[in-house]
């Protein structure tokens, strides 16, 4: 009798079906990468013809890359989604391994959505698509120390990669291997609303969630009308529900000074929902606050996420509409001018924002201010917020598109293909077509590596003349959907170019040299035949600086010998305004 006695125990004291660590342990812990795996399995099982489970790609560590994807009725591929004209959530958890709300959110919202004890026939109008840890790797590097001002789980994964990289800062210049996968799998159920799940650093103070969502203030504008009325009717909601939601990321304008106030920010498309936006889809940036502990936070993430499918699924019609028209302007080859960069106005309002009673007095040990919050003490802070921003750098496109060489065809071509976009090679050299190209006036590194490049940003102008196009070389026309991702990665001065990423820094390098002992008479000579230059010699004489220095002195005749370097400095991607002869046909 002991062995059944034992077994209806067991039965007894066994887990409720698809219920994560994280339920089980009272939202002290979160499992590891292997529970997402057993779950991915378990859901179809639970809910056959409702669920599939996705191997999208595998990490450099050798682990699979999975996603769910949910609807009532059985629309479950990405073909079938564009058949039934079904609106696309997607949204995922972990792009940072530590901050791993979105994973538990995620498994406990589907299977409440599923077993319909949570917003009943939702997902009879809206595919949901749920990517449980993007950065599966760094979910893996698993400790208690990973996130030292982040209230729970007791365990969590790593910020970066196997490889050490910050998969949110990957979007624009794709790469990881994780980032590639993962883009082709965006374009492949091409969602309207793709949502990033994190969880703030800083400040502790009442407010529980951010949720930045775009297009809003930037992008066509009959998406931004629709973007700031799903901004407010899920504020509405989650306001309801005892949230305080925040528009902006709360982060002070000067670090540990709340008196600095706040700022609406427009990332460029090196993050999550900008890329997205650019796109001309929403993208949204899902934050909860640190100081919050792990329960709390899980469920604010799963409401952000539940009011995001039932409001998708209510007006996925008319927001599959304007995306429609707005890669519809794309492809028309009408977009002319690209925002590259944004920034905030002067312009502030006050704020009263929720925050706790603090002290700032200058640090013994590290002799700056140091901040101390007394969260027993709600206090609202007065401050100013600029939420207003304009464009800070704009890019005039050319008619036709870039002239990419065959030397860097290879590499380039993996980029634009990552990113879905359309290019076309030369079957045939054409000797002599009219082209733009880019010659730096100004060229400066960064100082140190990041996410494994050394940065270069330039200033300088598009120059017209006539250049030799080889065969192979490619041709990017602006004329399509998504014209705007062009414009940033081809644009030399874009914050998020290939060029402003490193990806053609050996164009900026000297490589041939003229020795002094042949510059000394040639700059004689060329004084005491060429009153032009003798004039501007001479001028320049009278900058201090450069009269004390001697390479500087040598550079000036350098740069008007006949030997110099022509092509130092030289942008090697092209610009047209019609598109060449002897092109192949289009591919991605």
């Amino acid at each position: 009798m002991l062995l059944p006695a034992l077994l209806a125990l067991t039965l007894t004291q066994a887990p409720p079906p698809l219920t994560t660590v994280a339920e089980q342990s009272g939202w002290k812990r979160t499992g590891r990468y292997s529970e997402v795996e057993s779950l991915c399995r378990a859901f179809p099982k639970s809910f056959p013809g409702k669920v599939r489970c996705d191997t999208f790609g595998t990490t450099p560590e050798g682990r699979p890359m999975l996603a769910l994807v949910a609807s009532a009725d059985g629309t479950l591929t990405p073909a079938a989604a564009v058949k039934k004209g079904r609106p696309v959530v997607f949204f995922q958890g972990g792009i940072h391994a530590g901050e791993i709300d979105g994973k538990d959110a995620g498994f406990w919202l589907l299977r409440d959505l599923l077993n319909g004890t949570t917003q009943p026939g939702v997902l009879k109008g809206v595919t949901a698509v749920f990517v449980p840890v993007f950065n599966v790797d760094g979910h893996e590097r698993f400790g208690p120390n990973h996130r030292p001002n982040q209230v729970g789980p007791e365990e969590m994964g790593w910020r970066a990669t196997g490889q050490n990289l910050n998969l949110n800062r990957d979007y624009a210049k794709a790469d990881a291997p994780e980032m590639v996968a993962l883009l082709k799998y965006l374009q492949a159920w091409d969602p309207l609303v793709y949502a990033d799940l994190h969880v703030t650093d800083g400040a502790q103070f009442e407010p529980d969630v951010s949720v930045g969502l775009e297009p809003q203030k930037t992008g066509p504008q009959a998406l931004r009308a629709l973007g700031v009325k799903l901004r407010e009717e899920l504020f509405t909601e989650l306001e309801s529900q005892g949230h305080q939601p925040l528009e902006f990321y709360p982060s002070f304008l000067k670090d540990d000074d709340p008196t600095s106030g706040f700022a609406y920010g427009m990332p460029p498309p090196r993050f999550s929902h900008a890329y997205w936006a650019i796109r001309h889809r929403f993208g949204v940036l899902v934050e909860t606050h640190s100081w919050k502990d792990y329960a709390q936070r899980v469920k604010a993430t799963r409401n952000v996420v539940a009011s995001l499918l039932r409001l998708v699924a209510r007006d996925g019609a008319a927001l599959r509409a304007a995306v429609k028209a707005a890669d519809a302007e794309g492809a028309s080859g009408k977009v002319r001018e690209v925002v590259l960069a944004w920034e905030n106005t002067e312009k502030s309002r006050p704020l009263a924002f929720r925050g706790y009673a603090y002290e700032r007095a200058t640090s013994e040990v590290s002799g700056q201010p140091w901040i101390r919050y007394d969260p027993s003490k709600p206090q609202v802070w007065n401050v100013p917020y600029f939420a207003d921003v304009r464009p800070a750098l704009t890019a005039t496109l050319p008619a036709g598109g870039y002239l990419v060489p065959p030397a860097h065809a290879a590499r380039v071509s993996q980029k634009l293909t990552a990113h879905g976009l359309t290019f076309q090679r030369l079957t045939r050299a054409v000797p002599a077509a009219e082209a733009e190209q880019f010659r730096a006036t100004d060229a400066k590194w960064g100082p140190q590596s990041v996410e494994g490049h050394q940065t270069l940003t330039v200033k300088g102008a598009w120059e017209k003349g006539t250049h030799a196009l080889p065969e192979g070389t490619l041709y990017v026309p602006v004329a399509q959907p998504h014209v705007e991702m062009v414009a940033h990665l081809l644009e030399p001065t874009g914050p998020d170019s290939l060029l402003a990423w490193g990806f053609f820094n050996p164009h900026f390098e000297q490589k041939e040299y003229i020795e002094d002992y042949v510059l000394e008479p040639f700059a004689r000579e060329l004084l005491a035949k060429d009153a032009t230059v003798k004039a501007e010699w001479e001028a320049k004489l009278k900058d201090a600086a450069f009269a004390k220095d001697p390479r500087a002195r040598l550079r000036f005749f350098y740069e008007r010998h006949p030997a110099r370097d022509v092509r130092l400095r030289v942008y090697p991607v092209l610009r047209t305004q019609a598109a060449p002869a002897g092109l192949a046909a289009a591919g991605k």
